[in-house]
């Protein structure tokens, strides 16, 4: 798949790791959808960045939400390429705090965005997708989801958000498996610690501590880095039902 000219769409774009696949996919030559909830800078990044973009308000775990926006990305763009599942997040919380045990709610909300979120959008695209034509090897589109080092070596109240993370590295493969028959490649990256949203509200001297918990490069990880593999991902037809850690060879400590 080569990225000039295709159309992907890039849920959570209008931030962070997102944000940086939606600016560095039109550099290439790309057409973006960015699916997001924040409908004030979305709308300014797809203003901002001209009429090779477009911005659609969406939940992703929502049905109909998700189907609105497909259908607005096929009405402006016509196809469906690319997916890069980015939309997500999660604040931590512990099964038992003072405050009693985790509420139920709260382990669903997290499961719902980021890993029924991810199906959902996958789902839609595909039925998309499929109707691309096929190029020189049969190939008719790239699914690139994004989890999380947590998945692996989650922290002391991460379970929501490794179960989710988690759940998006397990079907990962069934998913591409299933995909193959379609022409269509499904991948997952898994980031270590970057400099994102997530970690916005944290002091310098706090994310330079964080950072130099990674081996190499003792740093925290720049969007940019995400968004170049996603471009390596999508243009090296022989990564497919993989999971990339994208992390510097840090693994976290229990907290």
């Amino acid at each position: 798949m080569i990225v000039k000219n295709s159309v992907a769409v890039v849920t959570g774009g209008a931030s962070g790791l997102g944000e940086a696949c939606v600016r560095h996919l039109l550099k290439k030559g790309a057409k973006v959808a960015i699916f997001d909830f924040a409908a004030e800078r979305g709308e300014a990044i797809a203003a901002e960045l001209g009429k090779d973009v477009i911005f659609a308000l969406t939940d992703v775990s929502d049905d109909a939400g998700v189907q609105a926006a497909v259908n607005k990305t096929m009405e402006a763009f016509g196809k469906i390429d690319i997916v890069i599942n980015c939309a997500g997040g999660g604040v931590p919380k512990k099964v038992l705090s003072k405050k009693g045990p985790m509420p139920l709610a709260a382990f669903n909300k997290t499961i719902q965005i980021n890993l029924v979120g991810t199906f959902n959008v996958i789902r839609l695209a595909v039925e998309q997708m499929v109707k691309n034509g096929a190029n020189d090897e049969g190939g008719k589109g790239v699914i690139i989801n994004t989890a999380s080092a947590a998945a692996f070596d989650g922290q002391i109240g991460q379970a929501d958000y490794s179960a989710s993370k988690g759940g998006i590295v397990a079907m990962t493969l069934p998913i591409a498996r299933e995909c193959a028959e379609y022409g269509i490649r499904v991948m997952t990256v898994a980031p270590g610690l970057f400099d994102t949203p997530l970690l916005a509200s944290l002091p310098e001297a706090a994310k330079d501590a964080l950072g130099k918990m990674v081996p190499f490069p003792p740093r925290l990880g720049h969007p940019v880095e995400f968004a170049l593999l996603v471009e390596h991902i999508i243009e090296n037809p022989m990564l497919n039902g993989e999971v990339i850690r994208l992390d510097g060879a840090i693994r976290m400590a229990a907290k």
